[in-house]
């Protein structure tokens, strides 16, 4: 059996491309083990696992009815016929979602707020660790989907943009 590191990093996209969560072979008296990490898992433990994604975003339809609905409090997604393309963006990793840098400070946004490529859109705290969540698109936020302080899943939707 092959020890060296590309056989290792072999293992590793194969498991990263299946459904699995661990590998074990063990050959020659030579056992190599890689276990996928479980974001529910407690990632001190295993520090060399951590992984940041940059946010997904991905179109959605709304109809104009929400448009015009929209607040500054969490939401539900209408899956009606769209009018408008939105665009949704999600969180990129499991976490806190914070809206403001400090409890005493400003939202970093607001809905109605006109937002610009590279802009702080909030901070997702993993782990002790402030993660800032910029957009990767231009536009006018027009729903905000968390509420400040809550907790939020990876890819669960954080805002809806108006490009």
């Amino acid at each position: 059996m092959k020890t060296d590191l590309s056989y290792i990093k072999k293992l590793i996209k194969l498991l990263d491309s299946s459904d699995l969560s661990e590998i074990e072979i063990e050959e020659e008296g030579i056992k190599i083990r890689v276990v996928k990490n479980n974001p529910a898992e407690n990632i001190l433990s295993h520090p060399q696992m951590i992984h940041y994604a940059p946010p997904q975003i991905q179109q959605a339809p709304i109809t104009s009815q929400q448009t015009s609905q929209a607040e500054d409090k969490p939401a539900t997604i209408d899956k009606s016929p769209a009018k408008n393309n939105i665009v949704e963006i999600r969180s990129p990793i499991v976490g806190t979602f914070y809206r403001s840098p400090s409890p005493s400070a400003d939202s970093y946004v607001k809905v109605g707020q006109s937002i610009e490529k590279g802009n702080v859109l909030c901070i997702i705290e993993a782990m002790k660790l402030m993660n800032e969540i910029e957009s990767e698109h231009s536009g006018k936020i027009i729903k905000i989907c968390v509420e400040n302080a809550q907790p939020v899943e990876y890819n669960q939707i954080l805002f809806l943009l108006e490009p």
